[in-house]
């Protein structure tokens, strides 16, 4: 297996301070970082609309799946729409904003990284696939240029990034 030189650290690091308030993986944590957001989240993106099959599917209590449903909710990354069945009273479903469709990359690299370190025998059991060509999909990074970069060819750089666009979203 080869070798790679170790990341490199961000230089001068001790002369600046990063803290929750101005750090966006902390901030990130603070809206989607627990266990029932992040599965809510998969069942999503899974297509599961009524917040029954949401619970049911999570393995959760009403309650709890509430109320995380409401902080996702709330931070813009569901919304609620109305929708009724014949004879039934009117009822809310969710749908996936745009932000919150933006998570798909997140949740595709902590799949993935499940899957090659925590899958039980015989594997994971789902995967994604290109819909136009049917190979299995995989998180990458890649810079602004649309190069493929490895992880140890990465540095930290301090301050906003001159593009902070990212590509658009064709789902």
């Amino acid at each position: 297996m080869a070798t790679h030189p170790p990341p490199e650290l961000l230089p001068d690091r001790g002369e600046w301070t990063l803290t929750n308030a101005n750090c966006s993986i902390a901030r990130a944590l603070d809206v989607i970082g627990n266990r029932i957001s992040l599965l809510l989240l998969r069942e999503a993106f899974f297509g599961t609309r009524r917040f029954d099959d949401f619970a049911e599917r999570v393995g959760v209590s009403e309650s709890a799946a509430a109320k995380r449903l409401n902080e996702l909710t709330a931070a813009g990354i569901l919304e609620r729409r109305p929708y009724r069945e014949p004879g039934q009273r009117e009822r809310q479903e969710y749908r996936l904003t745009t932000k919150g469709g933006e998570l798909r990359v997140v949740l595709t690299a902590l799949r993935d990284w499940g899957d090659r370190w925590e899958a039980p025998e015989p594997g994971p059991p789902l995967h994604t696939v290109h819909r136009d060509c049917g190979a299995t999909v995989h998180a990458e990074m890649r810079c602004t240029d649309d190069h493929l970069v490895p992880r140890y060819e990465t540095a930290l750089a301090a301050g906003p990034a001159p593009d902070t666009e990212t590509p658009e979203d064709h789902t």
